[in-house]
């Protein structure tokens, strides 16, 4: 797949102390604007989130927000967004922003952030969508995660082919050809397991 209509960008909810980071989310969300890519994200106006929302909106794009019940009541709810689908609950809103998107970016964010790529990936793992995940790993952030994965690799508790299922780049101009070239999922079910 190369052909986009819709990514979803996973990100914090806070901007980090880190102006690269802030860049990055404004950055992607003018780039989804400019090549006619609605961007669907968290729904927040606080955090990268909001600044690549702010960002794609300002260059005309569209933008789809996701967002619980819960957060709207505490005003985090970004009020331009071009849509801003409220839900009741997080596995809700990570469903449905699943649904709504082509494909998975993540850039430096907090324990929601690592939650939904893990889903994402772990979904992929399962065969439950072929959809690309990105992971930038800006300056480094990313890369105890990554060393988390070598290390289950390691100690058995996955194949090595789990790296099949994302790809990680180091810088963000490197997103839209990784997401054209990302490998489908080639990890096979557990014996016993269709």
């Amino acid at each position: 797949m190369t052909e986009f209509k819709s990514l979803c960008l996973y990100c914090g909810s806070a901007q980090g102390h880190n102006p690269v980071f802030h860049e990055a989310a404004r950055y992607l969300g003018r780039e989804f604007a400019h090549r006619g890519i609605r961007l669907v994200y968290g729904g927040g106006h606080i955090g990268l989130m909001g600044l690549a929302a702010d960002a794609a909106l300002e260059a005309g794009g569209t933008v789809i927000g996701v967002i619980p019940k819960f957060l709207i009541d505490a005003e985090v709810g970004h009020a331009g967004a071009t849509e801003l689908v409220v839900v009741e609950s997080m596995h809700e809103r990570k469903q449905r922003m699943f649904e709504l998107a082509d494909g998975f970016v993540i850039l430096p964010g907090g324990l929601g952030t690592i939650d939904e790529m893990i889903e994402m990936i772990t979904w992929k793992q399962l065969h439950l969508h072929d959809k690309p995940v990105v992971v930038i790993d800006l300056e480094g952030y990313w890369g105890a995660l990554l060393g988390l994965v070598d290390h289950i690799v390691a100690e058995g508790f996955a194949r090595p082919q789990v790296k099949n299922l994302f790809s990680v780049v180091r810088a963000v101009d490197e997103v839209f050809a990784a997401l054209a070239a990302a490998p489908p999922a080639r990890i096979h079910p557990a014996p016993g397991r269709t």
